[in-house]
């Protein structure tokens, strides 16, 4: 049975017997035998073979060059070299798949523009691999956090004819040809239908039955965003919780940032220390800081108070009522803060249709975290749960409150305070990691105007 990387490097005892199977990173020749380094994919360190001449397939060792796959029997045996335990004492090679020579991963340096271009190859790489493991190692522990907090996992649908963020920028799901686009009765459902923006909705009624739920799965927008923070198909994990207020939601979306990043700083494999030595090099010391002290709470309006008081230049205005930029979100936690910060409580105005109005009759018991290097990673709200509010916020919205009748019910039959919250799941990656473009975190980015593999 094929061992992998990972399980062989961390070997407490040598083994007679050992088989792997990866791709050659390096090889080095002298007359007698060959250094070839081996990677599988399964961890960021190398696996060094020493491959005497003659040994089976060693007449093909001229063709292992880097990016060729290899396969290795033979033994392993403490290494005399310094900095690695083990090395691999080769009895067989087999050559699985040459490479020619315009193989674009040469050991050298490539941009992180370039291998975006080559994205079916850029796993292969050191950074890459490091970045699609720890994608992994957070799915993984998002599902822990929910599983031992007693949440159910709800699978919602990608497919809705509901628009949860209505602002009306979706990705239209239609079987009819172009001459046919307008006649809608005639289409697949017999209405319009498009990808999901969230699954929160669904997520919500769910919760009216299960109490505490949770959705993890791709959402898509159809937002014309060329930013480092925005992509058209990206995964959210969005949580909704029965007999739950503000206060409540906010410190749930805490606790989940806070264990993901104790979970990176405990169970990143090796894998944390190429993006801080590569990518930024004060990574783990924020990580540290974030995962060890509370969070800064504000409200919109304190928050407002601050950036007009600031005296700093931004490109875009601060008023009250007005969105927050990522500039804004970040002057809070890069240069005042120096934290986290949540903020809570925004103008109705600038919200959507289901958020809690507070008794002010202005604002909405709405909650967006930020972090340092990213601005908003989590966002959330308090949901209105009062029919007759719920009601007039359809019509204040121009929302058909007959298409969103089934949404209107759960609050008709047995309703109750809830609340929830989206994070973005490539967001926490990427202040994880501290890669700084979205494009980078997923495997295969979905942005305007490209959409290739």
């Amino acid at each position: 049975m094929r061992s992998l990387i990972k399980h062989v490097l961390r070997r407490e005892e040598p083994c007679d017997q050992l088989h792997v199977a990866g791709w050659a990173r390096t090889r080095r020749d002298s007359k007698a035998f060959s250094f070839l380094e081996l990677n599988d994919g399964s961890c960021l360190g190398n696996l060094q073979i020493v491959a005497d001449a003659g040994i089976p397939g060693y007449e093909d060792v001229a063709r292992m060059n880097t990016g060729a796959a290899i396969e290795i029997h033979g033994k392993l045996i403490p290494s005399p070299a310094a900095g690695q335990k083990w090395e691999m004492h080769a009895s067989s090679l087999k050559l699985l798949g040459g490479v020619p020579e315009d193989y674009p991963l040469q050991k050298k340096g490539h941009s992180q523009e370039f291998l975006r271009s080559i994205a079916h190859l850029r796993p292969r790489t050191n950074l890459y691999g490091a970045v699609f493991r720890t994608r992994s190692r957070m799915a993984y522990a998002v599902h822990r956090f929910f599983q031992e907090r007693d949440f159910i996992c709800v699978h919602t649908p990608i497919i809705t004819a509901s628009d949860c963020e209505g602002a009306g920028e979706m990705f239209r799901v239609t079987t009819l040809p172009d001459d046919k686009i307008a006649r809608e009765t005639e289409d697949f459902f017999g209405k319009r239908a498009y990808l999901t923006v969230s699954g929160q909705l669904e997520g919500e009624t769910f919760a009216c039955a299960l109490s505490n739920i949770y959705t993890f799965g791709p959402t898509f927008r159809a937002e014309n965003s060329n930013t480092s923070r925005h992509a058209a198909e990206f995964w959210m994990i969005e949580p909704e919780v029965a007999f739950c207020d503000l206060a409540g939601d906010m410190d749930l979306a805490e606790a989940l940032v806070k264990f993901l990043v104790q979970e990176m700083l405990d169970h990143h494999e090796g894998d944390l220390e190429i993006f801080s030595q590569f990518v930024d090099k004060g990574l783990r010391e924020r990580l540290e800081f974030v995962a060890s002290r509370p969070f800064e709470r504000i409200s919109y309006t304190e928050a407002v108070a601050l950036l007009k008081a600031s005296g700093a230049k931004f490109d875009y205005p601060v008023e009250y009522g007005l969105n927050l930029q990522s500039e804004h979100e970040r002057w809070l936690t890069e240069v005042h803060f120096k934290k986290p910060v949540t903020v809570f409580n925004y103008p109705k105005e600038i919200k959507p249709f289901y958020m809690r109005l507070n008794d002010d009759d202005k604002t909405v018991t709405a909650m967006d975290v930020l972090v340092p290097g990213i601005g908003e990673i989590v966002g959330g709200s308090q949901r209105e749960e009062r029919l007759d509010v719920l009601m007039e916020n359809f019509r204040k919205h121009n929302l058909d409150a007959e298409a969103y009748g089934w949404y209107a019910d759960l609050r008709k039959y047995g309703s109750v305070p809830h609340a929830g919250f989206g994070l973005g799941f490539e967001r926490m990656l990427m202040f994880v990691t501290g890669m700084a473009n979205i494009r980078d975190v997923i495997p295969f980015a979905r942005t305007p105007g490209h959409c290739e593999f």
